[in-house]
Parts: C-alpha cells; sequence; structure tokens
C-alpha cells in the first residue's frame, strides 16, 4: 500500500499521513484504509490511487472493494450513516464503533471526530482485536488536529494527488 506524498502540506497533514502508514505497518492483514469526512468524501488512504495491488486485484481474487479507495470511503461512510440513524432512533447516544465480519474479511468502522469515520478493510486472518486498538489510537492522536482547515487541506492533497496521475 501507498501513501500519497506528504510533500508541501502542513505537518498536522505530514502527522496524520505518518499515523496512517503507521496503522498499515504494524498490524497486520490491513487491505485497505481510508479517512472519510462527515459529507463522505475521502480525506486519507492508504490507497490515494489505482496501485499495483489495485492492478493485480482485476486478475486474481479481489482483496478489496474493487482496489479502490474510494469504494472503501463510499462503504464506510454509507456504513457510518446507517448506524448514526439506528443509534437516534435507539437512542443510546454516538456510534463509537462498527464491526462487520465476514467469510474472508472484516470491516471495522470508528468515528473520529465531527462525523469524520476511520474504515479498515481487513483479511480475515486480522486479529480483530489489535486492528481495533490500533485504531483507537490512530482516532486518539488524530481526533483533535482533524479540524475543518485540515480536512479541506487533505481533500485538495487527494485531488491533487488524482490530477497529477491522470485520473
Amino acid at each position: 500500500m501507498t501513501a500519497p506524498s506528504t510533500f508541501g502540506l502542513s505537518s498536522e497533514a505530514r502527522n496524520l499521513h505518518w499515523l496512517l502508514s503507521n496503522l498499515i505497518e504494524e498490524v497486520p492483514g490491513i487491505q485497505s484504509v481510508a479517512v472519510v469526512s462527515s459529507d463522505g468524501l475521502l480525506l486519507l488512504s492508504s490507497d490515494p490511487g489505482f496501485t499495483e495491488a489495485a492492478r493485480e486485484a482485476k486478475t486474481e481474487k479481489r482483496k478489496g472493494p474493487r482496489g479502490s479507495a474510494a469504494d472503501l470511503a463510499t462503504i464506510v461512510s454509507g456504513i457510518g450513516s446507517l448506524t448514526v440513524g439506528a443509534a437516534r432512533l435507539m437512542d443510546f447516544g454516538p456510534v463509537k464503533h462498527t464491526m462487520v465480519a465476514m467469510d474472508e474479511g472484516s470491516l471495522f468502522v470508528m468515528s473520529i471526530s465531527d462525523g469524520s469515520l476511520l474504515g479498515v478493510h481487513g483479511s480475515a486472518e486480522c486479529d480483530m482485536s489489535v486492528v481495533a486498538y490500533h485504531m483507537a489510537l490512530f482516532v486518539g492522536r488524530a481526533g483533535h488536529v482533524l479540524t475543518p482547515e485540515l480536512r479541506t487541506e487533505l481533500r485538495k492533497s487527494l485531488e491533487g494527488d488524482a490530477t497529477r496521475s491522470g485520473r
């Protein structure tokens, strides 16, 4: 998995990229990671573009949601919206995290701040407790710095990466 270039970004944005890279490196079995804003826009990703892994996924068994960070962001946003609506109906307070267990993998969604979400897609070999622990560390470190200004900077950074790669 690759992360976009951090050249020209603020120290807060570089720190978030570092936290994301650390999450991916520390937890075996993570397939892809996405940070999504409250309005469903991808802010930060382990797979900002159509990487080599995504190209390979076309020819062999898929290892992620179509190999695309945008697909993972859509799924995370939808699950986040659904669980927030359910929590409001049940009147039990805000949603902290959601886990979807599948035969060949898991999806973890955790609230960051102001409606932003962290989504992690892991393989079947992934230890769910380790994933949840490292996600909580990421959220604890990222939540206080994920300001509206930083979300705008991250979004523009992803748009710039897409433009540079010809997408």
